[in-house]
């Protein structure tokens, strides 16, 4: 009867550090999300490509496909081509979810984009990107997104 008791003990008692674990795993990835964007914004190819698995595939809005990851930049530069440059943009979390080596975000992204005459373009899209730990940080495997609909009027 005591072991039984002091196994539920133990277990109640390490509950909370495996929340804490898997809440600072999902922490550390939205901090990550927000570097993606700012290596966008700042238009460092380099790091924004360090942030991809070599075995990423997935279905970005502008593919009417599931891609792997070796145009990943060609979204970026297909808008910077045009005069473009990202201005700014705000994340708005939705969900994320920690479950072993794997991390789920969910979450709108804002973009504004603008022309060297100032002339700008704001869009909201959805995001949902699956993060893997690799070593001691994070890559994404997969990933969507979509364009938010309008709201309905």
């Amino acid at each position: 009867m005591g072991i039984g008791r002091s196994r539920i003990a133990l277990v109640l008692l390490l509950c909370p550090l495996f929340a804490f674990a898997q809440q600072s795993d999902e922490e550390a990835v939205w901090k990550i999300e927000r570097s993606y964007w700012e290596d966008v914004k700042t238009l460092d190819l380099d790091a924004y490509r360090a942030l991809w698995h070599p075995n990423f595939v997935g279905w970005p809005i502008i593919s009417a496909k599931p891609v792997r990851n070796e145009n990943i930049t060609g979204w970026i530069t297909a808008n910077t081509d045009k005069g473009l440059h990202l201005e700014s943009y705000t994340i708005k979390p939705a969900a994320s979810q920690a479950t072993d080596n794997l991390v789920v975000v969910h979450y709108w992204v804002t973009l504004t984009w603008a022309e060297k005459d100032q002339k700008r373009e704001l869009n909201t899209l959805r995001i949902m990107h699956t993060w893997i730990r690799v070593g001691k940080g994070w890559q994404i495997i997969s990933g969507m997104s979509a364009p938010e609909p309008e709201a309905k009027k």
